[in-house]
C-alpha cells in the first residue's frame, strides 16, 4: 500500500511539473506573440514614401504612395517611422469623381484615407527630399532619425530621365543623390537601405554610380534607356491610369505575402516576371538580396491589410511617357459638352505637333551622332 501510494505520488508531482512546463512555455509563447502585436520589432524600421510629381494625370503616383503607406503599417512599421511626401492635389481634384478616394486599381478600394501626408504642395521637392534623408530639420518638418543600428526603405514613384528622378518644380540628379547616400552611410545614418525606384530610365540614377560596400539594395522598374509603364489605364469612370506597373507590383507582393519569410531577392525576381513590359533592374550589394523584405518593410505576419479582397491583375497597360497624351484622348472620349470636347481636341492636335518635333530631333540628332 505504502508502494502504491507512493507511486501515486510521483505520478501525481511528474503531472504537476509537465504542467507547470506547459504553462512555462506557454507564457513565453504569448509574450512573443504580444512582443510582434506591439511592433517591438519593427522599432528600428524607417520607410521613406515620395510621390514626385503633380497634376490629375499623374493620379498614379500618388495611388501608389497611398497603397505603400497601408502595406507597410499592416506589415508593423510604425507611423512616426513613415515618412511621406506627395502633392495632395489628388484626392479633391475636380477631375476625381471619386471625390476626397484615391484607387489603386479598378477595384476602387480608397487608399488615401487614413495617410499621415508629412510633406505637401510645394514642399515635395529635391531639396526637402534630401534634407529629410539627412535628418535636417531645417525640413520643416518629420526627418530621418535613423542610427547605425537602424534599417530603411526608401521609395519613389514619378517621372524620370537618363540621370535624374523629377520632383513637381525641379529634379535630382543622380550623382547628387549617391553624394548623400555616400552620406548618411559615411556619418552612419543606417545599417542597411533597401531603395525602390518608379520612373522612366530609372537604373540610370545607380548604373556605374552605386557601388557594393554600402549596405544598399536598390531596384529600379526600369533599365537607363527605357521607358517604366503606367497600368489601368482605361478606368471607366477616372481619366487617369490608376497605378504603375513595377510598383503596383511590388506593392502587391509585399502585401499578399508574410515578409519575414519572403527575400529580397524573392521579391525581386517576382516584380521583375511580372513587369514584362519594361526590365527592371537590381544594384548594389545584391549579397544583401538573402535578407527578408520584413527588416524593411514590416516584419507582422499579416498578409495584407484589415478587410482586404485579393488584388487584381495588372492590365490595360500605357508606356509612361506617352500617358499625358493618352489621358487627353480618354477626357475627348467621356466629355459630353460639345464646345469642351472641341477645345480639347485642339490642346491634343497641338500636344501632338509638339510631339512629333520633339521626335523629329531626336531623330536628327541621332542621325548626326
Amino acid at each position: 500500500i505504502h508502494e502504491a501510494s507512493f507511486n501515486r505520488m510521483l505520478r501525481f508531482s511528474l503531472l504537476l511539473i509537465h504542467c507547470l512546463s506547459i504553462v512555462l512555455v506557454q507564457s513565453r509563447f504569448n509574450s512573443t506573440i504580444e512582443y510582434f502585436d506591439e511592433n517591438l520589432s519593427d522599432k528600428n524600421k524607417w520607410a521613406i514614401l515620395v510621390a514626385g510629381s503633380n497634376g490629375f494625370y499623374n493620379y498614379r503616383h500618388q495611388a501608389d504612395v497611398c497603397h505603400a503607406y497601408h502595406v507597410l503599417r499592416s506589415k508593423g512599421i510604425k507611423p512616426e517611422h513613415i515618412i511621406t511626401m506627395m502633392y495632395d492635389d489628388i484626392a479633391h481634384n475636380k477631375m476625381n469623381p471619386f471625390r476626397g478616394k484615391i484607387f489603386n486599381d479598378y477595384s476602387h478600394r480608397d487608399w488615401y484615407k487614413g495617410v499621415v501626408i508629412d510633406y505637401k504642395g510645394k514642399k515635395v521637392n529635391s531639396e526637402t527630399f534630401l534634407k529629410v534623408l539627412k535628418g535636417d530639420q531645417s525640413a520643416g518638418g518629420k526627418v530621418l532619425k535613423s542610427g547605425k543600428n537602424d534599417d530603411v526603405f526608401i521609395y519613389f514613384t514619378d517621372h524620370g530621365a537618363p540621370g535624374l528622378i523629377a520632383f513637381p518644380d525641379d529634379e535630382l540628379y543622380a550623382k547628387r543623390f549617391m553624394a548623400t547616400l555616400k552620406y548618411l552611410h559615411r556619418h552612419k545614418r543606417y545599417s542597411r537601405l533597401v531603395i525602390y525606384i518608379e520612373a522612366c530610365e530609372s537604373g540610370s540614377m545607380f548604373q556605374g554610380l552605386l557601388p557594393s560596400n554600402l549596405n544598399i539594395y536598390a531596384t529600379t522598374a526600369a533599365s537607363p534607356t527605357e521607358s517604366s509603364y503606367a497600368t489601368f489605364c482605361d478606368d471607366p469612370k477616372i481619366v487617369a491610369c490608376l497605378a504603375d506597373l513595377y510598383s503596383y507590383d511590388w506593392i502587391v507582393d509585399s502585401q499578399t505575402h508574410q515578409l519575414t519569410r519572403r527575400t529580397l531577392d524573392q521579391q525581386y525576381r517576382e516584380v521583375k516576371r511580372e513587369t514584362n513590359l519594361s526590365h527592371v533592374q537590381r544594384y548594389g550589394d545584391t549579397n544583401m538580396g538573402k535578407l527578408h523584405v520584413g527588416e524593411f518593410q514590416g516584419s507582422r505576419n499579416k498578409d495584407s491589410p484589415e478587410n482586404d479582397e485579393p488584388p487584381m491583375k495588372p492590365k490595360d497597360f500605357v508606356a509612361s511617357r506617352d500617358i499625358p497624351l493618352h489621358t487627353l484622348r480618354r477626357q475627348i472620349m467621356m466629355t459630353n459638352n460639345g464646345e469642351d470636347k472641341n477645345l480639347l481636341i485642339e490642346i491634343l492636335g497641338l500636344k501632338l505637333k509638339c510631339f512629333n518635333l520633339i521626335f523629329d530631333r531626336e531623330e536628327i540628332s541621332l542621325k548626326i551622332l
